[in-house]
């Protein structure tokens, strides 16, 4: 599975690193004569490679004066194994408003001397102008040779959010508050059973305490109330999942890369589950080669409930895939249902040679199954541009910046640091 670096529990919309933004690199405990076996024409051009590209790092470093060759290492730069920024952020989104924080970013390979993807993790700590707390820790790491992949997602949320109710018939009039703390504890484990394929298990924790529902208009009966409100929720499940993964960096893929995951959930009062419940998810993404040095990025995220019904907190809707970037243009949790289907589509392109600016042009529309019949009426669309700032030049990171506008008057910022898919 994928780990970005997430929009709405992670918005880097409005992301500044002007106060203070470093990066430290440590080099693998590898002996000259592992380096020696690397090509010296090889090593020699990604030096120049790396002393052309520019990064937000690079800008800081001038800004005091600092050497930015010093940061490559001429004689060891590709045995270079942890790549490590931290910065402040400030971030506007339609679902925290104003936000400061502080996040975290590590890249690293577990071998140089196998092929092996890159692994990663983020961590962030934020308060929100909406009084929300939010402490979100993600992970993927590869072992040596891509025999495995560790997937984790951590999260502790004080989180009121807004709520509008079930399907795409909702107004922005409809809006409401549903105030909760959240524990998730994602672990999966996958094997390699041939190149780029894998299949695995692994277990689910959502729960949720303290639900309250405020703002609601008089005489209303929220669809909360109609599905089944509870002051507490939890899903608990054990996930088996098959992926096929082409991507040696999923922070920023390459074009050709391909991505499929495929995942069963199965949640069952035998692990604490407040009920028997099931459902699949299919993620899909292709990254195509196109004219003038672009590229055009293709995802398709549905999730289709089986049986039972999951608590109204854990159902699908915008922004609720695992990193938080479906539905861009729309608020988190705007649109809910127990069957969900999301397609996006961007093309990437370069701004400066240099590396340090990019630029997307995105489009997506997702549709949301109603409450009373559980079937897809509405379709709801969105398009917008994004602006990518270099954020680390060795680990390809780059901070995302986009503006969506959606139907009904939906629009504004989310952003990650890394790419959206």
């Amino acid at each position: 599975m994928r780990i970005n670096y997430s929009s709405r529990y992670f918005p880097f919309s409005l992301l500044f690193t002007l106060s203070f933004a470093f990066c430290i690199n440590l080099s693998a405990q590898l002996s000259s004569t592992s380096s020696k076996s690397t090509s010296d024409s090889a090593n020699i051009n990604a030096v120049e490679y790396y002393k052309n590209q520019k990064d937000l790092i690079d800008i800081f470093y001038k800004l005091f004066h600092k050497d930015t060759e010093a940061r490559i290492d001429s004689t060891g730069i590709n045995n270079t194994n942890l790549y490590f920024s931290i910065a402040p952020i400030v971030e506007f989104t339609i679902a925290t408003g104003f936000s400061p924080g502080v996040a975290g970013n590590v890249a690293f390979k577990t071998s140089v001397k196998q092929k092996t993807n890159t692994s990663s993790f983020l961590g962030a700590i934020k308060y929100t102008q909406k009084k929300q707390f939010l402490i979100p820790i993600q992970s993927s790491v590869w072992t040596p040779g891509n025999k495995f992949n560790l997937v984790g997602d951590w999260r502790y949320l004080n989180y009121p959010q807004d709520a509008y109710g079930f399907g795409g018939y909702t107004k922005e009039s409809d809006k409401y508050i549903i105030d909760y703390k959240y524990i998730r504890f994602y672990e999966l484990v996958l094997k390699s059973i041939r190149k780029n394929l894998y299949a695995g298990i692994g277990y689910q924790l959502d729960y949720h305490w303290g639900i309250k529902e405020s703002e609601v208009q008089p005489g209303r009966v929220t669809d909360f109330r109609k599905y089944g409100f509870s002051n507490t929720s939890a899903s608990s499940a054990i996930a088996f999942d098959l992926l096929y993964d082409t991507r040696e960096n999923s922070i920023n893929p390459r074009p050709g890369n391909f991505y499929a995951n495929l995942q069963f959930v199965q949640n069952t009062k035998l692990f604490g589950a407040n009920s028997n419940w099931n459902s699949v998810t299919l993620d899909l993404r292709k990254y195509i080669k196109m004219p003038f040095n672009t590229v055009l990025a293709l995802w398709c995220y549905s999730v289709f409930g089986l049986s039972g019904n999951p608590p109204y907190l854990d159902l699908p809707g915008t922004g609720s895939d695992t990193y938080n970037n479906t539905g861009r243009g729309y608020e988190q949790a705007r649109f809910i249902g127990k069957k969900m289907i999301d397609l996006e589509a961007e093309i990437r392109f370069k701004i400066s040679k240099n590396g340090l600016l990019g630029g997307v042009i995105f489009g997506n529309a997702e549709s949301l199954s109603e409450l009373g019949s559980n079937k897809f009426e509405v379709i709801s669309p969105a398009i917008g541009i994004g602006l990518r700032i270099k954020f680390n030049k060795f680990s390809n990171t780059n901070a995302a910046i986009d503006y969506g506008i959606g139907s009904k008057g939906s629009k504004g910022f989310v952003g990650n640091l890394g790419e959206v898919f």
